[in-house]
């Protein structure tokens, strides 16, 4: 077995791969003041939650954009499991082109969500990733990572709404029925979820006109997103593992 850890700034996700069969997704606190035996703990843990063997874990592979957490993590692993831990970065083999200004500041769970697109939808599409920023990305029709474009995500905006307001109380994000709320609490959630969908639409429609054609669309993120997605007036097939999928096949590649 696999571990494909993907370490963002709220959460660590790990898939855990047979090959290309993905048997089960756990999520964990990104903390950064954890140690390596705490993680190494947690993720042992995470493996008996989901009855899985931990003597058949062979290897590992991490994306992460919490550099202080690299180290920690691959200690953990060693610790856990005695394995060596690969990590998304500058010299790993990617099966794509990377074409921007500075190739080796392109963000690991971007590179890994490019690699699956490519690799399991083949190319070109346009990529919508919904975490802790709304990040649009498109590879071009020759399998390359071209550009991409970065939003506040959909949590950092809600809890700015809800930390600088005096009477806007933090909520859970459901589908509303009318765009126009009759509460406080609905009128919240109609502005973030038909709001960021129209974002989403308005973005993909413009990087469609800088592009001068439509591209297959793809998705994925952490809750909302699906939700979110949904509301969007563009077709996007959305994929919650793309960069978990997108690990495995880096290691593949890479071993």
């Amino acid at each position: 077995m696999i571990l494909a850890i993907d370490i963002s700034n709220n959460s660590v996700v790990l898939g855990g791969f047979a090959g290309d069969e993905l048997r089960f997704v756990a999520r964990l606190q990104t903390n950064a003041s954890r140690t390596a035996d705490e993680y190494a703990s947690q993720i042992h843990n995470v493996l008996q939650l989901h009855r899985a063997d931990r003597t058949a874990v062979d290897g590992a592979i991490i994306a992460s954009v919490v550099p202080q957490l690299n180290s920690v993590m691959q200690q953990a692993l060693r610790l856990a499991f005695g394995v060596e831990a690969k990590l998304v970065g500058p010299g790993i083999k990617t099966g794509i082109n990377i074409r921007c200004d500075n190739p080796s500041s392109v963000g690991a769970d971007l590179i890994c969500a490019c690699v699956a697109a490519h690799h399991l939808y083949g190319s070109p599409s346009l990529i919508v990733d919904m975490g802790t920023a709304t990040k649009l990305m498109v590879m071009d029709k020759q399998g390359a990572f071209i550009g991409a474009s970065f939003i506040p995500g959909v949590q950092v905006a809600l809890q700015a709404l809800a930390s600088n307001t005096a009477q806007l109380p933090q909520i859970s994000l459901e589908a509303q029925k009318s765009v126009l709320g009759k509460n406080t609490i609905d009128c919240m959630r109609s502005g973030v979820i038909y709001g960021n969908a129209s974002m989403v639409d308005g973005m993909i429609d413009r990087i469609e006109a800088e592009l001068g054609e439509a591209y297959p669309l793809l998705a994925t993120g952490e809750a909302p997103a699906e939700t979110i997605l949904a509301q969007c007036r563009h077709q996007l097939h959305f994929d919650a593992d793309l960069v978990l999928k997108g690990l495995n096949i880096l290691y593949r590649k890479n071993n």
